[in-house]
């Protein structure tokens, strides 16, 4: 079953084409991610997703979301879905199961089943030692995992992650992880943004890399890296003593992405890569497989947008 379809959608802003011409589609059970640049689009297609910003309509595009259009279809959407900001959008002024008891008035929650969900949440989200403290004196980490949890509260068949780890330390990044590892088997549906490619390649079932509103790739993240991208990779600063180095042709098999600061030596196998190290002469260097982040900067490039 298709929880998410995204078909021919953009949206624009005056002059700018935050989304231009869009389409995918997410399984049910299954982690999706959006990955992309600052100001590709992904935030702006999330919140089409959930009905917080319209689409354009003059293209014929449409998006389904569990059986609703969110230009009809809002609260629907909303009443089954969990949504996760970018920013933690906690009332200040109210302790932990304070913040969540008004939530979950929203869902019509009665106040017994109210505090047995929330109990069993912030003990899932290892917040229950938590529960009476107030929210200015949670951790960023703390509070990160405490708006996952009010997400969680209507038991959402949909849980919409908007870059849920940036800024946290990588354990909490790692607890964060595990849980919505457990979500997804449970059978909960996920559809997230991060700038985080490790992130992505751990837990999404399919990207989809996205650079100034448009799709510039979408699979299986071992597949994207397996087929788009050399096995190994020579990273060597450039320095005072590589001009030769910078001045050669890489060797047959080798291909070469330069920057101002570095050189990066891409090839299928390690013999190769060897070559180019041992004419660096004691010259620093790092040999190392390729991941999911070279396929991003290769697919999107490596200067910065305008707008970053």
């Amino acid at each position: 079953m298709r929880v998410i379809r995204v078909h021919n959608v953009s949206k624009s802003f005056a002059k700018l084409c935050a989304v231009n011409d869009l389409s995918f589609e997410v399984e049910e059970g299954t982690c999706f991610g959006l990955l992309g640049p600052n100001g590709a689009g992904k935030t702006t297609m999330m919140k089409m997703i959930y009905g917080r910003s319209s689409r354009d309509n003059h293209n014929g595009g449409g998006i389904d979301v569990l059986g609703y259009d969110p230009a009809r279809d809002e609260l629907a959407i909303k009443y089954l879905s969990g949504v996760v900001p970018q920013e933690n959008n906690l009332d200040d002024e109210l302790n932990v199961i304070q913040n969540l008891l008004i939530y979950s008035k929203f869902y019509g929650l009665p106040g017994k089943v109210a505090k047995e969900r929330i109990k069993g949440l912030l003990e899932f989200l290892e917040l229950l030692e938590k529960i009476q403290s107030p929210i200015r004196e949670l951790s960023g980490g703390m509070q990160r995992r405490l708006v996952i949890a009010r997400a969680l509260l209507n038991h959402p068949k949909l849980l919409i992650l908007d870059e849920p780890t940036t800024g946290l330390d990588p354990q909490v990044r790692h607890v964060i992880w595990d849980k919505i590892r457990q979500l997804r088997a449970q059978g909960t549906t996920i559809l997230l943004t991060t700038h985080y490619m490790e992130e992505a390649f751990q837990i999404c079932d399919m990207v989809l890399i996205m650079d100034k509103g448009k799709q510039v790739l979408e699979d299986n993240p071992q597949r994207l890296l397996r087929e788009n991208i050399e096995t190994y990779v020579l990273e060597v600063p450039i320095a005072n003593g590589t001009p030769a180095l910078c001045e050669s042709d890489p060797p047959d098999g080798v291909r070469l992405d330069r920057t101002d600061a570095t050189m990066r030596f891409y090839a299928q196998g390690i013999d190769p890569l060897k070559s180019v190290a041992d004419k660096l002469a004691g010259n620093p260097y790092y040999l190392r497989q390729t991941t999911l982040e070279d396929v991003f900067l290769k697919a999107t490039g490596r200067a910065l947008n305008e707008k970053q």
